[in-house]
């Protein structure tokens, strides 16, 4: 008997007419379709008349479910792997069922589909030729601070609405002129893109978060300085001196002689480091 695959199967992002032909295809002729939620994905396939069986497959039993699918394909079957919405593996269970796969020597076949990072970049009106995906934001203040300063591409993110003032208030800190689009429930009935100044954006969703699953999409951050890099690692080394046991004063002293940045503004990049976590 001939080894199966894995057919990896975008679905959706929230109009169900956005499923493709093939995806269609490779659904109806699986032997079964893993899937996060059963119902959810039951009622994308009763649209289209597919009686496929589904096996739930998420992040809470992927290693399991995982070992379970590759025997089944070793022995022949077909599976397709769908997620709630959009492109399986994308901030979605599917990378230790396709690393499996790989292992195993099984074939892997990918089809194109529904993605809301990539409906929103193109949405954002900003720049598409080089960008990063970086999922869920980070919810620490500082880490999130760090994401939002690196510099050279446009940033795509996931964000909660509930979070959106928050997250849009630090960005608004970093860079207030800096560009910014909103991107709400995609390809849905209520779907609206929201573009603007970070300052701007922050305003207008401070009290007001908005509804329904969003994308954020960011203009690249501007180069950052050598000094600021410089200031960066000084802090660091002044953080490091000071958990040994050194006074934080002298120690700032030592490091900004050895710097050249002066010991005042050592101990203030240290602060504000601090500051961040």
């Amino acid at each position: 008997m001939s080894a199966g695959r894995l057919v990896v199967c975008p679905t959706p992002i929230g109009n169900l007419e956005d499923v493709t032909l093939r995806v269609l295809s490779a659904l109806r002729e699986a032997d079964v379709v893993a899937c996060e939620d059963t119902r959810r994905t039951r009622t994308l396939l009763d649209r289209y008349g597919v009686s496929a069986p589904l096996v739930s497959y998420h992040e809470h039993n992927e290693e399991q479910r995982s070992a379970e699918l590759v025997e089944r394909m070793r022995s022949g079957d077909v599976v397709a792997l769908v997620s709630d919405a959009g492109m399986p593996l994308v901030s979605d269970p599917g990378y230790v069922l396709v690393r499996a796969c790989v292992a195993a020597g099984l074939a892997v076949e990918v089809l194109p589909g529904a993605s809301a990072a990539l409906a929103a970049l193109v949405a954002s009106a900003l720049p598409a030729d080089a960008w990063r995906f970086v999922g869920f934001l980070p919810r620490k203040r500082g880490e999130l601070r760090r994401v939002l300063e690196e510099p050279g591409a446009t940033l795509v993110a996931f964000e909660s609405p509930r979070r959106v003032p928050a997250t849009l208030a630090v960005l608004a800190e970093v860079d207030p002129a800096r560009a910014v689009a909103v991107c709400r429930e995609l390809t849905k009935a209520h779907e609206e893109v929201v573009r603007g100044s970070a300052a701007e954006l922050a305003e207008r969703y401070a009290d007001a978060p908005p509804r329904g699953e969003v994308v954020l999409v960011v203009a690249p951050a501007a180069p950052r300085r050598a000094g600021d890099a410089d200031a960066d690692a000084a802090a660091d080394a002044l953080a490091r001196l000071v958990a040994a046991g050194a006074r934080p004063r002298p120690a700032a002293a030592v490091v900004g002689e050895l710097t050249g940045l002066g010991a005042n503004a050592v101990y203030r990049a240290n602060t504000a480091l601090r500051g961040d976590r």
